[in-house]
């Protein structure tokens, strides 16, 4: 609706994951780079968590464009499956051709160890890619464990990259899992950006559609970290929300108080109160300890 009026070609602020839109970060550069090079070690898992909307599908979805040519994938993105099921899964995945009347955690494993013992032998990597991993049972990720048993005197013939919330940090510390959690040869933990991060992420967005960061004013720039916390996710819904209000009030400049509006339409006048409110308590609470520090120097000083 707003695209024409702010000379864009695209939707910069669209929740889907496009790998074209990805801004590497810091953080999400070493994230890739954690994920890349996991995945070339002899290991049989990687790990990559973060806190919900901080781009952690978007990063696998980079780190699938960097795979070799010889890499089969399998990616799984709905893992509240059984054991069984999710073995099936993983045939479908990969093209692995079973009958369902013999369906038995052996035989769906033999099944799977046949087929990657033949892209090992035809010069072919496996990946399985399981996002949301977080709703794995247990006796999943023990299943996944004993799947990656098989191995050449270099390296593991299946490669696992798990990718969830930071529950799957605790879920991989019961002690039932402790082989798996061995076996995890680099995993990172994505954080939120920062206020820099936050207009350099906006201004990424909009350049890759065509346009410009001058489109939000240095106040609402300030605004969108303080009220999103830097959770990418949040940030593209309400910078479209205020593009669009800013649209139906024919505004050529995306104003504080009209990003302020739009995130009280997402998220509540409540929540964005406590978080502005929250970032002047501790912007007065900075200031009193430097009020502190400036008096005790004092009275050194007269002392």
């Amino acid at each position: 609706m707003y695209l024409n009026y702010f000379g864009l070609s695209d939707n910069p602020f669209s929740i889907a994951p496009n790998p074209d839109y990805l801004y590497m970060s810091p953080r999400h550069k070493e994230a890739l780079a954690h994920l890349t090079f996991g995945l070339r070690e002899s290991g049989g898992f990687v790990m990559l968590t973060g806190e919900v909307g901080t781009g952690k599908t978007t990063v696998s979805r980079k780190l699938l464009q960097q795979l070799p040519d010889n890499t089969q994938v399998a990616v799984i993105l709905n893992p509240t499956l059984s054991a069984i099921e999710l073995l099936a899964t993983v045939c479908d995945e990969l093209g692995i051709g079973y009958d369902g009347g013999k369906a038995s955690l052996k035989y769906f494993t033999d099944c799977i160890l046949a087929k990657l013992a033949e892209n090992h032998d035809a010069g072919i990597n496996t990946v399985l890619m399981i996002d949301e991993a977080q709703h794995l049972l247990p006796e999943v990720l023990e299943q996944l464990r004993l799947l990656t048993n098989l191995e050449t005197n270099r390296e593991k013939l299946l490669k696992v990259v798990l990718i969830g919330q930071p529950e799957l940090q605790q879920l991989l510390k019961r002690n039932e899992l402790r082989q798996l959690a061995q076996r995890i040869t680099a995993r990172y933990h994505l954080l939120p950006l920062t206020a820099p991060e936050v207009s350099a992420y906006v201004a990424h967005r909009l350049g890759v559609a065509g346009g410009d960061v001058s489109i939000f004013s240095k106040a609402t720039l300030r605004a969108i970290h303080q009220i999103t916390g830097g959770i990418p996710r949040v940030i593209n819904l309400l910078c479209d929300r205020a593009l669009t209000l800013s649209f139906t009030k024919q505004h050529a400049e995306v104003k504080k108080p009209i990003f302020i509006a739009a995130a009280e339409q997402i998220l509540g006048e409540d929540v964005v109160s406590q978080r502005i409110q929250g970032e002047y308590s501790l912007i007065l609470a900075a200031l009193f300890v430097v009020s502190i520090a400036i008096g005790f120097g004092l009275g050194k000083w007269y002392v």
